[in-house]
């Protein structure tokens, strides 16, 4: 990317503005702007960096922190930069800008996300901002009207990018236009950009390079039209001289004439896959801005009926509005049309649609089945929260079934026959009332949707008025099948309904407690199955090791621990690794913001707990059988702040904080701390800063034989310290060491300067197991020591680009399905109550298939999710088309039926996190033949098409059963055969 130039201005003239005065002003010109926003109003935006670095600056004053830093550092609290902003750089957003097109403008990068990468500031603010510190570039988008009504505001961070193709000359050129822009505009820009008379000009909707609609109504808005982000548009020029070919192309039309071949047209293969812009639209995955195209032959127009018919699409009146439609002709064949990044729901909703079962009970009368005084069914939900797939619902519990109704009515129009592509409006402004999480344009997951979808639906339908209360027994050493039955019963006499015939099944769950073993067995049902994409049993996790004695520099250790193990297992390993002394042990800490987050001692904690961005360090210490305080040292260096005197002595933690040992069963002094600290930081001590002279005070001399007494007789200690020691007159070599500035924090919270009065003694409570103390690094003591080993701790698991080894090799489904039903420890919030301990125990939960369903649901879990990002698994996995024989997995011994499932329809996702495109993949049991649905259009695909490395959520239906063991057949599968997938 070429670099913006960036020049700082304050074109005011007066004097520099406070932060304070900054932070009230922008403030109150925001509100002011806010207030008064409307339909072509401009916001700009601004790169997430610059703005929080600026709300840092001006709010400055606003945070409580001591002037010594230590009142909150230990609670792991951020201290707030104060230093002024540089010049706005908004570089980060945007492409090269020496690549900017006349007719695009500056190309902002396709996958932003507000509130990520950037912010919307009013034009006020704006202005401003930019009066203040100047820079740029100015990235300026309009406010367009939104929503159901249009009475929503929203800014078009996206505007629409179209690839116009003009034919026959075969030129092409991208534009930015706003969706609300009509189509004559579309048309008047056009015939700039190539130099044409509006005369000469029709223009065709040419979605996946097929034509599917002229555009000709002038007053239509680009939105209405239904163009979608990095589209073709086809403009063709005719020669009036000639005679008038869209004049007779129309007449054709109108007269239900023959066919017409259109000799200057050319068809591309549609793009298999899209992704979705944040702010915009759908925008194409595969178009690019240069790309050419190779022109062929043009599929003929056929006339069917009253209408012309093009590739299945209807011209209702070839001189008005042409609208689009999706091989209408035949049922279930209805596309929906994406309202704005509603390609989530469209995908989830076509595959329900396509659901045998719910087909057939939706298109009767399914009314007299609606629980309309359900407490749990839907009306109107209250805002409620939705953490992941956890959803709580909170209900007016007035007459229900409003999504069930809506829902129904939804997929009676899209089984109509001869129906044009649907804008499903209506059922989003519902689901907008029922689930808020899903209210506006933003993406979505569209597997949180459909558990959204099935849940509720199910409510709406339970055909149980009344719920019993039903009290689970423990197994007490009855037979499973017994347990299981009685399990299921209870769940049935409480929830019947569609949704449960079709998609629940029920899992054996068995918890193991870690201290006495005792065993725990439920059976649960399951509406679908959340599939891990794991290919191994281990994961690799890097820890910096740390030798308190001064003896070694740190050094990052990377080992292979189990994917579902403990604390103990990776303590383990570490030990090895770092070839660990039986006079010592490890103490594992998790540090974040240069801060002690939590020390890692119990080694039943379940190693999932940490997170691959995560920082932990070990600590070498020595076994001592004396009674011993942990000493906490943390690191601490003065910002270069500009201002006042104050701000310039505040303080900020930085590098990695370390431990030791130090003996509490004698009276401890200051320089006794100080002795202690000098040895932590000794390997970190340059040579030649043992041989300056102008070393300040000393304050004491410690014997070489102290700070290396851990090492055996054997190794050799390589503290950098050896070289310039003396021999005192006992002949034990000896260093002069200088006073450190130490901070020790007493209970109080109150400071002891440490570096005076060194034979002064340190109180502490006998019940005191710590100490903490900071060290505040000077830009001279700074220089005497390489730091840089305190800094960039590295993360547990670093994540980099997928190597194509990572891309080609295809995982199976059946060893994903073994990862979700092996063996693991659960995570803290689900502890465990033991009955036998009568306390929470984090005990071991082992998963088996009990009872399948008619209709099994398998999300991949493609999304991983870390405290700082998250993450987008590509993994390709090979999933069965036929003959998914799951007969093996099932912990049932008296089911003989073997069981076998067959795919009707899945959704991919492409793209990656905060952004892309959803579609669905589904097969057409009357035609016996595939569909791609991305959204409003629909086209066939082959079935080997159907894998790939984007396939989400796979919906699986029984085909047969056969009785496996009166035959003694063995299934083939499973652990036996898991990687035959047809």
């Amino acid at each position: 990317m070429t670099e913006v130039r960036v020049v700082c201005n304050n074109s005011s003239g007066g004097a520099q503005l406070t932060p304070e005065e900054e932070r009230v002003l922008i403030r109150d010109i925001a509100i002011t702007s806010e207030s008064k926003s409307k339909e072509g109003d401009s916001f700009y935006l601004i790169t997430q960096r610059w703005w929080q670095h600026w709300i840092d600056y001006v709010n400055q004053d606003q945070t409580n922190v001591t002037n010594d830093g230590s009142s909150m550092l230990e609670n792991c609290d951020t201290v707030s930069s104060s230093k002024r902003p540089a010049s706005i750089d908004n570089s980060d957003l945007i492409y090269d800008v020496n690549s900017e097109e006349s007719n695009v403008g500056i190309e902002i990068h396709d996958t932003l996300l507000e509130g990520r990468d950037y912010v919307l500031l009013p034009q006020e603010v704006w202005n401003q901002l930019y009066s203040w510190y100047g820079g740029g570039p100015a990235l300026s988008r309009k406010v367009i009207s939104s929503g159901l009504s249009q009475t929503e505001f929203a800014v078009e961070v996206y505007p629409l990018r179209l690839q116009l193709l003009v034919m026959p000359k075969g030129d092409r050129c991208a534009v930015r236009i706003s969706k609300k822009e009509t189509i004559g505009e579309l048309h008047k820009r056009a015939c700039e950009i190539f130099y044409l008379n509006l005369e000469q000009v029709c223009i065709w909707d040419y979605y996946g390079h097929r034509k599917h609609a002229l555009m000709n109504d002038m007053d239509k808005t680009l939105d209405d039209a239904n163009l979608q982000m990095d589209q073709d548009i086809l403009v063709e020029v005719h020669d009036i001289a000639n005679g008038t070919a869209l004049s007779r192309f129309i007449r054709s039309a109108q007269d239900n004439g023959p066919t017409v071949k259109d000799a200057s047209s050319f068809h591309l293969e549609p793009s298999k896959s899209s992704l979705s812009i944040a702010g915009g639209l759908s925008a194409s995955k595969g178009a690019s801005r240069g790309c050419s195209a190779e022109p062929s032959q043009s599929p003929n127009l056929t006339s069917q009926g009253p209408n012309l018919t093009y590739q299945g699409r209807e011209l209702d009146n070839a001189y008005g509005t042409s609208t689009v439609t999706t091989r209408g002709s035949s049922g279930g064949l209805i596309g929906l049309q994406n309202l704005g990044n509603t390609c989530f729901m469209n995908s989830a909703i076509q595959c329900l649609v396509h659901t045998s079962e719910f087909a057939e009970y939706f298109r009767e009368d399914y009314h007299q089945e609606i629980n309309w005084k359900n407490p749990l069914g839907i009306k109107l939900i209250k805002p409620f929260i939705c953490y992941r797939s956890q959803v709580e619902l909170v209900i007016d519990a007035d007459d229900q079934g409003e999504l069930a109704l809506a829902f129904g009515e939804l997929l009676r129009r899209l089984w109509a026959p001869g129906r044009t592509a649907i804008a499903p409006r209506q059922f989003k402004m519902k689901l907008a009332r029922f689930a808020p999480q899903f209210s506006g344009y933003n993406q979505h997951d569209s597997q949180e949707l459909l558990a959204f979808l099935l849940d509720g639906l199910h409510e709406d339908l339970n055909r149980v008025k009344h719920k019993p209360y039903k009290k689970s027994k423990d197994a007490d050493g009855r037979p499973d099948e017994e347990v299981a039955d009685e399990y299921w019963a209870s769940h049935i006499a409480r929830n019947d309904s569609i949704i449960v015939d079709v998609c629940q099944g029920q899992y054996k769950s068995t918890l193991v407690c870690p201290e006495c073993n005792k065993i725990s067995v439920t059976f649960d049902p399951f509406m679908y199955l959340s599939l891990p994409l794991q290919s191994t049993t281990t994961r690799s996790m890097t820890v910096t090791v740390f030798t308190c004695d001064g003896s070694a520099l740190p050094f990052a250790c990377t080992v292979t621990v189990p994917k579902q193990g403990r604390c103990r297992d990776l303590m383990n390993a570490l030990s090895c690794a770092c070839s660990l002394k039986n006079s010592e042990e490890l103490k594992l800490a998790e540090v974040q913001n240069h801060l002690f987050q939590r020390f890692l001692e119990d080694p039943l904690i379940s190693l999932s707990t940490i997170k691959d961005d995560d920082h932990l360090a070990a600590y070498k210490i020595a076994k001592s059988l004396k009674k011993t305080l942990l000493l906490r040292l943390i690191h601490r260096c003065q910002e270069q702040e500009t201002g006042d005197t104050k701000a310039a002595q505040k303080l900020k933690p930085f590098g990695t904080p370390l431990v030791s040992l130090i003996s509490h069963d004698d009276v401890i002094t200051r320089g006794d701390i100080q002795k202690v600290v000098h040895t932590m930081l000794s390997p970190l001590l340059r040579s030649e800063s043992l041989r300056q002279a102008d070393i300040p005070e000393p304050c004491s001399s410690l014997a070489a034989s102290d700070m290396c007494h851990h090492s055996s007789s054997d190794e050799a200690c390589t503290n950098p310290l050896s070289d310039s020691m003396n021999k005192d007159s006992s002949g034990s070599r000896a260093v002069t060491l200088f006073k450190l500035p130490l901070q020790l924090v007493e209970e109080s919270n109150a400071c002891i300067d440490l570096s005076v009065g060194e034979d002064k003694t340190i109180k502490l409570s006998s019940t005191s197991t710590s100490m903490l103390v900071y060290v505040d690094w000077s830009q001279e003591l700074l220089e005497k020591y390489d730091i840089h080993y305190l800094e960039n701790l590295p993360e547990v698991f670093k994540y980099g680009p997928v190597n194509k080894k990572a891309r080609t090799e295809p995982l199976s489904l059946y060893t994903c399905l073994e990862g979700f039903l092996r063996e693991e420890p659960l995570v803290p919030e689900d502890m465990w109550y033991c009955p036998k301990c009568k306390e929470r125990r984090q005990a071991s939960k082992k998963l088996d298939l009990w009872r399948l369903p008619e209709v099994l649901v398998i999300h991949l879990k493609r999304f991983s999710y870390s405290r700082s990002m998250k993450h987008k698994l590509e993994t390709f996995v090979n999933f069965p088309i036929r003959d998914f024989d799951l007969t093996n997995y099932i912990a049932n011994k008296n089911n003989t039926q073997r069981q076998l499932y067959e795919l009707y329809a899945l959704t991919n996702h492409y793209g990656g996190m905060g952004s892309g495109h959803y579609t669905a993949h589904i097969k057409l049991l009357d035609e016996n033949r595939w569909y791609n649905f991305d959204d409003a259009h629909i086209s066939p695909i082959n079935e080997e098409d159907v894998k790939s490395a984007a396939a989400y959520v796979l919906f699986y239906r029984r085909v047969k059963t056969v009785d496996a063991i009166s035959n003694g057949e063995n299934s083939g599968t499973g652990h036996n055969n898991g990687s035959s997938l047809k």
